[in-house]
């Protein structure tokens, strides 16, 4: 048996369009644990959680037990990740842009890169009453309301950018992650080490990681869509089939064909897998 699960989403204010991709709210009840893979993705994840810890495993450490964490925020991984709960699911996530996760926390992402974070030890007491406010809210749209306000606040007193940072980064996004990183530091007129210390500092990974991960997300969209293997490859920028698959298997963990059948409706994400209770829960998630 599944459980019961409901879901809200909203978009951002427009003003918040270049920093926010997306709200999205879930409550989840099953009568087992749950284990999803989350693929790797350009948007920083913001968790506000209204139950119980949500379960993190580190891919970089797979012997070890997941992380347990509730509210937090989670940097840009260059590779899936393992998450899920002990049956209880109830939480809002914000999907900031790297330049909006930037200005929201006042610090460079690359203290964040490839690890999962406590809200509360990135901005105190203000996340705790961030919290509550969300928790008692009288519904969804009350919900995003706050969200939207909290999260103005935050980009309005954050820090931006470096401008050369900016200027690369929209470049990535634009070509789709098909921008070489010797053209970006030629257009800034800088070198490649130069342009990639910066992006490690300021966004966490460097440009050409970066680059992969907006080529596959491209490549995933296009499975979505039904697109066949060879036109994907090709339109991604991928030398060929087997260069698709290698890098579904680096990034993903998973072939091409495996993840488009595990592909849930609209931007479902990833089928969970359901994962019987043992006497120590967290130990089923890893």
């Amino acid at each position: 048996m599944w459980g019961s699960f409901k879901l809200a989403r909203a978009e951002p204010a427009p003003h918040l369009r270049g920093y926010v991709t997306r709200y999205t709210g879930w409550w989840e009840r099953t009568a087992h644990a749950v284990r999803r893979t989350e693929v790797p993705a350009v948007e920083v994840p913001l968790i506000l959680s209204f139950g119980p810890p949500t379960l993190v495993h580190d891919p970089s450490r797979p012997d070890a037990p997941p992380a347990r964490v509730t509210s937090f925020m989670a940097g840009l991984y260059a590779r899936a990740v393992t998450v899920g709960h002990e049956g209880e699911g109830d939480a809002v996530q914000v999907d900031l842009t790297p330049l909006g996760a930037l200005r929201f926390l006042g610090m460079p992402l690359g203290e964040l890169a490839h690890r999962s974070v406590e809200l509360s030890d990135l901005l105190g007491r203000e996340a705790d009453r961030l919290v509550e406010a969300l928790a008692t809210a009288p519904g969804w749209e009350a919900r995003f309301d706050l969200l939207d306000a909290a999260v103005t606040r935050r980009i309005a007193a954050g820090r931006p950018a470096s401008p050369d940072v900016e200027r690369a980064w929209a470049r990535l996004v634009q070509s789709g992650g098909a921008a070489r990183v010797d053209e970006l530091a030629a257009d800034l007129r800088c070198s490649r080490r130069h342009l990639s210390a910066r992006f490690r500092e300021e966004l966490g990974l460097p440009p050409k990681a970066l680059a992969r991960v907006l080529r596959f997300q491209r490549a995933l969209g296009l499975i979505r869509a039904g697109r066949d293997w060879a036109p994907i490859a090709q339109a991604c920028g991928y030398y060929d089939q087997p260069h698709l698959n290698r890098e579904f298997r680096d990034l993903a963990g998973a072939t091409p064909g495996e993840v488009r059948a595990r592909l849930l409706p609209g931007d479902g994400g990833l089928r969970p897998d359901l994962v019987p209770f043992v006497q120590d829960a967290s130990a089923a998630v890893a």
